[in-house]
């Protein structure tokens, strides 16, 4: 295939992803919306008002960065392990198997179309979060990439649960066993600072610790952990699962008998 029919083929697959979860708006964009809105009112107004201040900052202005990139994460991660082990499982993914199309093609437009789901539940959250409290932005620049490379790296392990699920049940247990408690202890409604010391060092190795205090130094100009080393670890996450992702799929693993 020349590059004119690659970026046809990469458009079609990702125009389809945006569409499907944009069709079923109320079911895809709605909910996570009015959830995080009611973490708000909770944990932000209710609860918030009696912790206090949280690392020089209200309560809620220090839960805010951390509720946005769970939402990020939720949908970049769910879009993509729904969508594709419904093609898995109606048989659509072997049609583009067996195309010309390069199986990295099929690859990133999965992942862009997790991107783009996550992205827009992002922003919608961010503009609900505008009720609640006055959001700063300390680096533009860091918000935009700690969020494209987040909404990638989950987009990805969507991918890859979707590959190695065998029924509908399959594509749960990672998000309820993993995905949810990584992101609790992720540094989302404390700071490790609270912790003892060898707590610290065991939430260090949690990743969703260094995405969650990158987008919130790009927020409030505060982070737990340095941002530098915090993006050079997502960069190595990504780069690590993309290609495991692209060599299961070219070994056909949990499509091919």
């Amino acid at each position: 295939m020349n590059n004119r029919e690659l970026a046809i083929a990469l458009y079609t697959i990702v125009r389809r992803e945006i569409r499907r979860f944009t069709r079923i708006w109320l079911q895809t964009l709605l909910p996570p919306a009015i959830t995080m809105s009611l973490y708000f009112v909770i944990f932000g107004n209710l609860i918030g008002s009696r912790i206090g201040q949280m690392g020089g900052f209200s309560y809620m202005e220090f839960i805010v960065p951390g509720l946005i990139m769970m939402s990020v994460i939720t949908n970049s991660y769910s879009n993509v392990v729904a969508s594709f082990y419904s093609a898995k499982f109606q048989r659509n993914v072997e049609e583009m198997l067996v195309s010309p199309m390069p199986n990295w093609v099929i690859l990133v437009g999965y992942v862009l179309g997790g991107v783009s789901r996550g992205v827009m539940v992002g922003f919608l959250v961010t503009m609900l979060s505008l009720f609640f409290t006055d959001l700063q932005v300390h680096s533009l620049t860091i918000i935009i990439i700690v969020t494209l490379l987040t909404s990638i790296l989950f987009a990805i392990g969507g991918f890859i649960n979707a590959m190695l699920a065998n029924s509908f049940d399959d594509i749960s247990i990672v998000p309820t066993f993993i995905l949810t408690p990584l992101t609790y202890l992720g540094g989302v409604f404390y700071s490790i600072s609270l912790l003892p010391e060898f707590w610290q060092g065991v939430s260090q190795l949690n990743p969703i610790l260094y995405m969650v205090s990158t987008f919130r130094y790009g927020i409030l100009g505060a982070s737990d952990i340095n941002i530098y080393l915090a993006l050079v670890v997502i960069v190595v996450f990504v780069v690590g699962l993309f290609m495991v992702a692209l060599d299961m799929l070219n070994k056909g693993k949990g499509i091919r008998s």
